[in-house]
């Protein structure tokens, strides 16, 4: 008697997995994103540069007014949300098979690493608030793409690498224009190392002994 076995059939993640070489096309693109993901959260698309200890800020209370920092603007929290959309989209074509609990996880750990940077170089704020905001934004990414593989089945993972291919065409465009406008990406008024920009007094005080900067 011959007995024969039945594979059984391949689970979603199976089907929805990339193959060679739309698999190496999204590692690029997934490093292009993390890269202008980083120069955009840590230096606002400027030169980047380290500030000094007094410039380190810490926000623990998310979104709410306090004492110390006013409430967090709409705008920014929706910003923060939009700017990890694609990180949630990367990591579901890469690796299908993970859940949503642990995208959302790594989102937040990404994302808790950028805050922790800022307050080290001393440059921008590190606010709790935006860890949120960007662990959700993952979350959304994840979200869409299940919604496109839903809506066009097998094809989903190819109409995706491609709006991602289009969306960071337009943001290499976008920040090269920006690189273009600027003269000093350095913060407003600041140089690139930090501190206050010296006034002319102050310039000509440094060359006179014993001068003190005209008021």
């Amino acid at each position: 008697m011959t007995t024969t076995t039945t594979r059984p059939a391949a689970p979603a993640a199976e089907a929805s997995r990339l193959r060679m070489p739309a698999r190496a096309l999204v590692i690029v693109l997934f490093a292009t994103y993390l890269a202008l993901l980083v120069w955009i959260v840590l230096w606002k698309g400027g030169t980047p540069w380290i500030g000094e200890a007094q410039d380190r800020v810490i926000k623990l209370v998310p979104f709410a007014d306090t004492s110390e920092f006013g409430a967090s603007a709409p705008r920014e929290v929706l910003a923060n949300i939009a700017f990890f959309v694609p990180f949630g989209v990367y990591l579901g074509l890469l690796a299908p098979g993970w859940r949503w609990w642990r995208v959302t996880a790594i989102s937040a750990a990404l994302s808790l690493a950028l805050e922790a940077l800022q307050y080290v170089l001393a440059i921008g704020s590190t606010d709790s608030t935006d860890v949120i905001a960007n662990a959700a934004g993952g979350l959304a990414g994840l979200g869409l793409l299940a919604l496109a593989r839903g809506r066009f089945g097998a094809r989903a993972s190819a109409v995706v690498v491609r709006l991602c291919a289009l969306g960071t065409a337009i943001a290499l465009i976008a920040c090269l224009m920006i690189i273009a406008s600027r003269r000093d990406g350095g913060p407003p008024g600041d140089r690139p190392g930090g501190g206050p920009a010296p006034t002319q007094a102050t310039s000509q005080a440094r060359l006179v002994p014993n001068a003190s900067p005209s008021r």
